[in-house]
């Protein structure tokens, strides 16, 4: 079959590899029929996830029809269209059980390497490092799927790819960074990026009830994009974020900040953003956390600080004092999918959200390097690239 293969940084190769097989008595085999590039997968297209090896396959937003099921696999039957949420979760662990399928206990066969890191090791998810369990990725012809009793959702109604790939991995993320605001009526939220996932949460806040919802980019057709989802936008390169966020919330800050943007994050100035370049150009440091920082500090006293940017390792400069002086409350993590699936569904479903709204470049797989760069690079004002095996 053919994949998109990591070839080093920078690089990636559509190539011919091995078709996937039934492993285990949980696993199917999905034929792909919609597949994308994520933000986060450009951390690995820069080089900056560590244990990724060439000729790894890529991708982890992806949806398609089963074309072999395990013997253990009693949920699903050869036909069945699915999307496949990108955490790869067991359901029988203790986090399972929880709801925390991101961090699944037994999901990730090379825990060790992430233990080294991390402390503790999340799920495996698909396509995203050694570390993070060595599963192929979802950016090819067919694909493995582990817990194949678990993760995947079907979709039994005529609902086109378009409306929900994005129950993958976007989609709820942008939710869960909204959840854990627990807006309320009246908030004010900020969210720092205005990409995919930043334009999912702008929309979830709204759904959840936010007055008013500010978005922080610096590309114009992203904040455009914002805008007709409602909210008010900020242009970092042309004001100061902090001073302007005090002026637009009568000098207290928003109720709930979201960074959406994560370990690459981006300052046009600036002693401490050059530091951060530095300090990762060398490997000294693995992220540029200045969303993160400004988020912290932005935040009104008593406020919640949403972290659903990925991160890779460690960062410098961190606010501590801010965070804790002022009673703040930091929430993050790898989204819970399984946990939004059915409801978000519903939603799409009932027409309260239509996430095509996102997409702004379709081609084939074959054309996987030229959509990465135009990613990558945010040329002919691209958003989101759908791939099509």
């Amino acid at each position: 079959m053919k994949a998109t293969c990591w070839m080093g940084r920078n690089t990636v190769e559509v190539q011919e590899v091995p078709d996937p097989r039934i492993l285990n008595a949980r696993d199917a085999v999905v034929r792909i029929t919609s597949t994308a590039i994520c933000g986060s997968d450009l951390h690995l297209y820069d080089g900056y996830i560590p244990t990724v090896k060439k000729g790894d396959i890529l991708g982890h937003e992806f949806m398609g029809e089963v074309v072999e099921v395990g013997s253990e696999v009693s949920t699903l039957r050869v036909g069945d269209r699915v999307v496949v949420p990108f955490p790869i979760a067991c359901g029988n662990c203790a986090a399972c059980e929880h709801g925390l399928y991101s961090v699944c206990e037994n999901s990730n066969p090379n825990a060790g390497l992430a233990e080294k890191l991390m402390g503790h090791s999340p799920a495996g998810i698909f396509g995203y490092s050694h570390m993070l369990g060595g599963y192929p990725g979802g950016q090819a012809e067919y694909a493995r799927v582990p817990f194949a009793d678990v993760g995947p959702i079907k979709i039994e109604d005529d609902l086109p790819d378009d409306q929900v790939l994005f129950l993958s991995d976007i989609l709820p993320t942008g939710w869960m960074g909204a959840e854990m605001c627990d807006i309320k009526p009246g908030d004010v939220i900020a969210v720092w990026g205005a990409g995919p996932v930043g334009q999912f949460a702008v929309a979830s806040a709204f759904l959840m009830g936010a007055e008013r919802v500010i978005s922080i980019d610096r590309f114009p057709y992203r904040l455009k994009r914002a805008e007709r989802a409602g909210a008010e936008t900020l242009n970092y390169e042309e004001v100061d974020i902090l001073d302007a966020l005090r002026d637009m919330t009568a000098g207290r800050g928003p109720d709930g900040c979201i960074d959406a943007v994560g370990m690459e994050a981006h300052h046009p100035t600036g002693l401490v953003h050059a530091y951060d370049r530095v300090k990762q150009a060398t490997r000294m440091e693995t992220e540029r956390p200045h969303a993160l920082r400004e988020a912290i500090m932005s935040c009104r006293n008593g406020g919640t600080v949403s972290v659903i940017g990925v991160y890779g390792g460690l960062l410098d400069k961190f606010p501590m004092g801010s965070l804790m002086n002022r009673s703040l409350t930091l929430r993050s993590g790898q989204c819970h999918v399984q946990r939004y699936l059915e409801p978000l569904l519903g939603r799409i479903r009932n027409g309260d959200i239509d996430p095509s709204f996102v997409i702004s470049h379709r081609m084939p797989l074959e054309d996987a390097p030229r959509g990465y760069e135009m990613f990558k690079n945010k040329q002919e004002e691209c958003n989101k690239v759908i791939l099509t095996p």
